[in-house]
């Protein structure tokens, strides 16, 4: 269990230190921020048919919170919108320490399942995830 929790904290530092896809391009968007511990994220995405073929991320926080938008924006880019929030669905879940069905489709995303022994860092892990999902359900800051 050591060298799973070890290569977690490392795919976990490696997102925070060198995001992915960290930049707005304009796409619409949705900007959160959890006043209690400081993070502040926005999340926005290119739909197309139903399509979410780009997410972008910017923003500032904990590694917790900037790696899980990184790690989200791969996972999550290039599927339906439908697929997406099956997806969000099921990463809330596992935060929460249910039981996951198919948990390979959480892809990276499967690092922040030991969040769920730190309930103060829930918020931290789910915010950009939030974000996403207003998104896409048409809650956007535009």
């Amino acid at each position: 269990m050591r060298n799973l929790e070890n290569l977690y904290r490392q795919v976990i530092m490696e997102h925070y230190k060198n995001p992915r896809h960290k930049g707005l391009k304009g796409y619409p968007h949705v900007h959160l921020k959890n006043p209690s511990c400081g993070d502040d994220i926005t999340i926005e995405a290119d739909l197309k048919d139903g399509i979410v073929k780009e997410i972008n991320h910017d923003g500032s926080g904990c590694s917790i919170c900037c790696s899980s938008a990184s790690v989200l924006s791969e996972t999550l880019s290039g599927k339906s919108v439908e697929k997406v929030l099956e997806l969000i669905d099921k990463f809330y879940e596992m935060i929460k320490g249910g039981e996951v069905e198919n948990e390979d489709e959480l892809e990276e995303a499967m690092v922040y399942q030991g969040v769920s022994l730190f309930p103060a860092r829930i918020k931290c892990a789910t915010i950009s995830w939030k974000a996403l999902e207003r998104l896409l359900k048409g809650e956007n800051d535009e």
